[in-house]
């Protein structure tokens, strides 16, 4: 043997070793270092987490009228570990082969089985991996386009376009469309499409109630075999602010897949099941709401204004029995969400104008320093220091009551002159300005109150000014004169109720302090009475057959992004609540920026009216009986 071929027969050992020593590590790589990630690589194929949606609570009115509820749907998702595997789409092919055949509905289901099976193994043997997944995936596009809502291209391309290997394809299908796509996929042994069970968000009436009552979305989430799901969660108003009771806790399913993507008998898994939410009581009443959105959407029509808000109150409870915000959307569609989504009555912060002027009065009185009948001397013009404080509607000797009924500035600078920087202010947190009320909503602005430094501001927060209000702020604030006195937390949630009725909670009246005294707030209802009447600055809103109490407010906007005010720009307030002896409910209207020509842009001559409206249909709704003499020309009409 020469010296040559020894060489190259070391040379080809070498290189023998070389390979099989390659080879082992591989394997010693695969069965130890990557044992894990091929695992679950398999799982991700068949081993199959199905979540089962909890049903979500039922948000009601005070009357457990429903608002909101869910309604089962499905959604279809593709799996491309099945979609793209041949040995399974080559099931769909042999069935759309053999079922054409003649006499194929004549056979017995093993004999079809079976005919599948053999078609399917020519279909292998016969056909390139990649055109017997493309063939399948025609052969499904085909199939479920038109009952899905798609063309055949518009399928295609969502499936191609995704690198994801588990994604969803259409969502809230309705149940009776799910089950035929569901009978078409079986029928056909399609590959690759999945239906999961989901729930969908309804609501009753979609244009009522929005900001308050809010609506849902989705989140994604990613499972533990990697597939990904997406659960319903609140993203505003009610069904953000009550998430955790209104969720419930979704269920789980896990079982092993075979080939074919069905369970494998035998293994049945582990099961959490879902428990539904709870649902939740509202204390507003969907009739009033009704009432105060037409009121409002008609006044702003009237007085050309995008903006604005109604607030309805019970000053013995604090229960918000109706709000309104415009402008508003659907809850349905959520179009135009950017625009429109901001909550007007618990978001807005502006100067509130003369509907202030509730703290300067029921301080005064509440602190001796006047009577009811006590008589100031009003000029038309005070002069301070560098400022000066006008009224240029009423001077002159005026009583207390008249005062607070002709809405006059220097009147109620005196009153809070009296009462000193340190002790009104006290006055004004008390009524609960400067910060949130705590209604159960998220996103309420807490407004401005801060202590002036400088007399000017002041003598302006006396009479509508520098003090930085919200409508909710304001609505709560005249429950304390309508009610006994108390600062009360504004309520929006009544209760929380199991689904088979059981009050799992009920929530009371909060009291956030004592304002004023009954026997002040008595006073202060008997002084806003003669706004409302002859020589008062809110003539028009007063309701035939019954006694009403009131404020006007008017101010002029702020212009947060230059300093100083809007030229011709106003929000003007009425606050209001009926009867007198007895308040059933305040309510508090404010209109942001009235383009009208028609008449003065006075909260007297806007708000008032669209008051008088509202208080009339809620008084025959809620059945208040009248206590006064109704004209025979009101009468008739």
């Amino acid at each position: 043997m020469n010296r040559a071929f020894q060489n190259r027969c070391i040379i080809l050992c070498l290189v023998l070793v070389a390979l099989l020593s390659a080879l082992s590590a591989r394997l010693i790589q695969i069965q130890l270092v990557d044992r894990k990630r091929y695992a679950e690589s398999s799982a991700k194929a068949y081993h199959r987490i199905e979540r089962i949606p909890a049903i979500r609570g039922m948000i009601v009115d005070r009357n457990e009228e429903t608002i909101a509820k869910s309604i089962p749907v499905s959604s279809i998702y593709v799996d491309k570990n099945h979609l793209l595997d041949p040995k399974l789409a080559s099931f769909g092919l042999a069935y759309e082969q053999v079922s054409k055949e003649p006499g194929w509905d004549e056979l017995e289901p093993e004999d079809q089985l079976k005919r599948i099976r053999v078609v399917r193994g020519d279909i292998l043997s016969s056909e390139e991996p990649d055109i017997i997944v493309q063939k399948h995936m025609a052969y499904a596009i085909s199939l479920l386009a038109r009952p899905i809502g798609m063309r055949k291209d518009e399928l295609r391309g969502k499936i191609e376009g995704s690198k994801a290997k588990w994604f969803p394809i259409a969502k809230d299908i309705p149940d009776d469309i799910a089950e035929r796509l569901r009978e078409i996929v079986d029928e056909n042994h399609i590959e690759g499409f999945v239906f999961e069970n989901s729930i969908k968000r309804w609501y009753a009436n979609p244009k009522i109630a929005t900001h308050l009552t809010g609506f849902t979305g989705e989140i994604e989430e990613q499972l533990e075999n990697g597939q990904t799901s997406y659960r319903m969660v609140g993203r505003f108003g009610i069904e953000s602010a009550m998430e955790e009771f209104l969720a419930g806790r979704d269920g789980r399913r896990e079982h092993l897949r075979d080939a074919r993507g069905l369970v494998v008998p035998g293994n049945s898994g582990s099961l959490l099941p879902p428990r539904a939410g709870l649902n939740v009581k509202l204390t507003i009443d969907i009739g009033m709401q009704a009432i105060i959105e037409e009121e409002l959407d008609a006044g702003l029509a009237k007085y050309k204004s995008k903006q604005g808000a109604v607030i309805v109150m019970d000053p013995n409870n604090g229960e918000i029995l109706a709000m309104v915000s415009r402008p508003h959307f659907d809850l349905n569609h959520k179009e135009n969400l950017a625009e429109n989504s901001f909550n007007y009555a618990i978001q807005a912060k502006y100067e509130a104008g003369s509907t202030i002027k509730i703290i300067p009065t029921s301080a005064a009185l509440q602190e001796r320093l006047v009577t009811p009948f006590t008589v100031l001397h009003c000029p038309s013009v005070i002069q301070e220091y560098k400022f000066t404080v006008e009224d240029g509607h009423s001077s002159g000797m005026l009583t207390f009551e008249q005062i607070i009924q002709k809405s006059n500035n220097t009147g109620c600078w005196k009153l809070a002159k009296q009462l000193g920087v340190k002790r009104y202010y006290e006055y004004v947190h008390a009524y609960g300005f400067g910060k949130r009320t705590g209604i159960q909503l998220s996103g309420e602005n807490p407004g401005t109150a801060t202590v002036p430094k400088l007399p000017v501001d002041f003598s302006r927060s006396s009479y509508g000014y520098f003090i930085g209000v919200t409508p909710i702020q304001m609505a709560a604030a005249y429950s304390v004169v309508a009610g006994d006195g108390r600062l009360l937390r504004p309520k929006i949630v009544k209760s929380l109720i199991a689904n088979d009725g059981t009050i799992i909670e009920e929530f009371e009246t909060e009291s956030r302090g004592q304002v004023i005294s009954p026997e002040t707030a008595k006073k202060m209802r008997n002084a806003l009475l003669k706004v409302t009447q002859l020589g008062g600055t809110a003539t028009k809103a007063a309701v035939p057959g019954y006694l009403v109490c009131g404020k006007t407010g008017t101010a002029i906007k702020h212009d947060p992004k230059r300093g100083g005010y809007i030229d011709g720009g106003y929000v003007v307030s009425f606050a209001g609540f009926m009867p007198t002896d007895k308040p059933a409910f305040v309510c508090y209207v404010v209109i942001d920026e009235p383009m009208t020509t028609e008449v003065p842009r006075y909260g007297g001559q806007i708000a008032a009216p669209i008051f008088s409206n509202i208080a009339q249909r809620l008084a025959t709704y809620m059945n208040l009986q009248p206590t006064e003499p109704i004209p025979k020309a009101v009468a008739n009409r």
